[in-house]
């Protein structure tokens, strides 16, 4: 039987995760990931802050890598924003997108509510950290999965 994680998105519903990534990060020399497992195993603030260094995502060149890391089993799910991000936007700055995804999770869209926060999350990073022509791609644009 598969787990939790491998059956949480179909694959056609992970290429289509990894397609609006790909389509948000046009704009945004921002860096967003996505990481799904079953439970954070506790807070799961301190669990994405963990999964954020052991992706490296905190070694970008203006530290503006985004990481929507959800937890399965503990139906629960965290916008984490590198240092570059957090010191130029306002405190609030990742409510509307936490809001976008809570309305679909509740219902049970998990991949509407992921591409819908990364289009968001891309749309409001292009304000702070536009696409420019040097820019490239610093980080994967594939799912990541724990256990």
């Amino acid at each position: 039987m598969a787990s939790k994680v491998e059956s949480f998105l179909t694959k056609t519903e992970e290429q289509d995760i990894v397609e609006a990534i790909r389509l948000a990060e046009l704009n945004t020399s921002g860096e967003i990931r996505v990481h799904i497992e079953n439970t954070s195993n506790g807070d799961a603030t301190h669990r994405a802050l963990e999964v954020f260094h052991f992706l490296k995502m905190d070694n970008t060149k203006l530290q503006n890598g985004v990481l929507i890391y959800v937890a399965i089993t503990d139906k629960t799910f965290v916008i984490y924003g590198d240092t570059g991000i957090n010191n130029v936007v306002p405190k609030n700055f990742w409510d509307s997108t936490k809001d976008i995804m809570q309305s679909h999770f509740k219902l049970g869209n998990f991949e509407q509510g992921i591409v819908e926060g990364i289009q968001k999350a891309g749309e409001q990073l292009e304000t702070y950290f536009p696409w420019k022509h040097d820019d490239i791609d610093e980080l994967s644009n594939e799912i990541s999965k724990g256990q």
